[in-house]
């Protein structure tokens, strides 16, 4: 299976008119299931189950990155969620299904994307669950290979995926934010339900000393942020049929033991199917989908600042 070029604008969901003086890059999670059997471990670029979930995700995640940035987006063959399993259950972890062919996919698309559309502008490097393992090994191994490219980087937000201490402590060029407008940083968080932390509930993207910065208060203590803090979280509307900026109570207090940020809020209705995977992945009352949802105003708030302050240090 060869390397997508990049070049054609079919390897792109979005390819963004230059109107802002920062980029977002941005790896979607999964959408690709394949629970069926003599589906493949890695979605081909035209699947179409991953090409939907991609269409549906733009607006539910990456839309929170376009008031701000020209947000660049583009396709790359996926790890299935049942390969996920085995690979978990093989290895104890997910790295391996992510180290080859998902990897080698957006380290070509970060490749064209700097020497034919970034033009020396700063960026920010966005994620969520599956595209946060890959982020982290971006920013592990590509931006170690490339020091000039990451002095440019405004901020990572690799959220749906635990970021470790030991991983910092192993990449010293990486660091996490310490507050709400620091630059240069890794901006992480999972966001789980209370009952997840009394049952000690298995949840795939957690992971030992684990690091969260809590989406209200962006402090990374247990300080505690009210859900009068929260400044919109973005909810599906059943009579229009549209995402629309809600108030569904989400406050977020970090669990520090557990790396996370716990939520009274309750996600949206799934399907029964759909719920099964989720519990068996994140836990029966993990909030993974809902991590970008529930804080979406103050990520977009956090977003301005962050690029804010970049700006008047450079």
């Amino acid at each position: 299976m060869k390397t997508p070029n990049y070049s054609k604008k079919e390897c792109w969901y979005q390819i963004p008119s230059i109107t802002k003086e920062v980029d977002t890059f941005f790896i979607y999670p999964t959408e690709y299931l394949g629970f069926n059997e003599g589906d493949p471990d890695y979605a081909a670029l035209d699947n179409a189950e991953m090409l939907e979930g991609v269409k549906i995700l733009y607006m539910s995640q990456a839309s929170v990155y376009e008031d701000a940035t020209n947000v660049f987006l583009p396709y790359y063959r996926q790890a299935s969620m049942r390969y996920f399993g085995e690979v978990r259950k093989k290895t104890g972890n997910l790295d391996a299904a992510i180290s080859g062919i998902p990897y080698e996919d957006i380290t070509a698309a970060l490749d064209y994307y700097f020497e034919n559309y970034n033009a020396g502008r700063p960026f920010i490097l966005a994620s969520h669950s599956q595209g946060s393992i890959i982020a982290k090994l971006v920013l592990k191994k590509y931006f170690k290979e490339h020091p000039d490219y990451y002095d440019r980087m405004v901020a990572a937000y690799v959220i749906g995926f635990a970021v470790t201490k030991e991983e910092l402590e192993a990449n010293p060029h990486m660091k996490f934010a310490t507050g709400e407008t620091d630059t240069g940083v890794i901006i992480s968080w999972n966001t789980e339900g209370i009952k997840n932390v009394e049952e000690n509930a298995q949840n795939c993207v957690l992971l030992p000393n684990g690091i969260s910065i809590n989406p209200l208060n962006w402090k990374r203590d247990e300080t505690y942020a009210p859900a009068s803090e929260n400044l919109g979280s973005l909810i599906f509307n059943e009579k229009t049929q549209k995402l629309e900026i809600g108030d569904v109570g989400a406050d977020a207090q970090i669990n520090l033991a557990r790396g996370t940020v716990i939520t009274k809020a309750s996600p949206e209705p799934m399907t029964e199917d759909f719920a099964k995977v989720s519990a068996q992945f994140f836990g029966p009352y993990g909030r993974h989908e809902e991590d970008y949802e529930f804080y979406y105003n103050n990520l977009k708030a956090n977003v301005a600042k962050r690029i804010a302050t970049y700006k008047a240090s450079h």
